[in-house]
């Protein structure tokens, strides 16, 4: 057991780094003072994490910790934001499985933390994130709707909201599913940018006699009324756009997890 919490402190350390590189090459990039501020305010966050880590490893092993930094490439700010949010998801889920390993309270402590840090800058990032994708609805608006479900790497996003019609991007993790649920009064559009799924629907919700796989190219058609999932069965994120008609969601919704998502109804 003791070997595997050294190891999960080590896997610490180097996402953390990673983070910091990550962090301070937006930081330079930030394109308004209140961007930089947040980013900064989470490198500070990381750079403590970091040394909690190394401490912990040091007292467990009497030796300082040695690794490589893997760096993350990006193409500009915004798809930097995107990739710094995507790599926060998977530590504080990361860090949660961690704080298991040990009976030690002391350890358990540092990856909650962790953990709670992770869930703050998440929301830190998709609050970022609104700022540069908004919600255009509902004035004319005309996109290039392929490219933007595929780079969305929010569990939802929406996208155009007006007074009949909503369209929205959403990003399924490997897995994980959009949850059974049913819209009363709301006609749905799903359509298939990337990954692999299955869609079960049913007028009850015992009883989901309508069940099909869907790939890239497919589109989904939910009546009012019926009960429904998509359930991510690849091993990718599966990205969609979908339309309600009448809107389902507020005005400029972006929830950067499912887990927020499910928080906020």
């Amino acid at each position: 057991m003791t070997e595997q919490v050294v190891e999960a402190i080590y896997a610490g350390i180097k996402r953390e780094a990673s983070a910091i590189v990550l962090y301070n090459q937006l930081a330079n990039l930030s394109p308004d003072e209140n961007h930089r501020r947040n980013i900064i305010q989470v490198l500070e966050t990381k750079n403590w994490q970091i040394n909690q880590f190394a401490n912990l490893y040091a007292s467990l092993t009497g030796k300082q910790p040695q690794y490589q930094i893997d760096e993350v490439s990006f193409n500009n700010y915004q798809d930097g934001l995107k990739k710094a949010q995507d790599a926060g998801v998977e530590n504080y889920e990361a860090y949660r499985q961690y704080s298991s390993l040990s009976q030690n309270p002391v350890i358990q402590n540092v990856f909650l933390r962790a953990f709670c840090d992770e869930m703050d800058h998440t929301s830190r990032l998709s609050d970022l994130n609104k700022e540069t994708i908004k919600d255009l609805g509902p004035n004319p608006a005309v996109v290039n709707i392929e490219d933007l479900t595929e780079d969305n790497n929010n569990y939802r996003t929406a996208l155009w909201t007006g007074e009949h019609l909503q369209v929205t991007l959403m990003s399924i993790k490997a897995g994980e599913d959009i949850g059974l649920e049913i819209h009363p009064t709301t006609d749905q559009f799903i359509r298939i940018e990337e990954g692999n799924g299955l869609v079960q629907m049913g007028k009850s919700k015992e009883n989901l006699d309508f069940e099909e796989k869907v790939s890239e190219g497919y589109a989904i058609m939910v009546p009012a009324g019926s009960w429904h999932n998509v359930t991510n069965t690849g091993r990718k994120p599966l990205k969609v756009y979908v339309i309600y008609a009448p809107p389902q969601h507020p005005r400029g919704t972006v929830h950067a997890t499912k887990a927020i998502a499910m928080a906020s109804e």
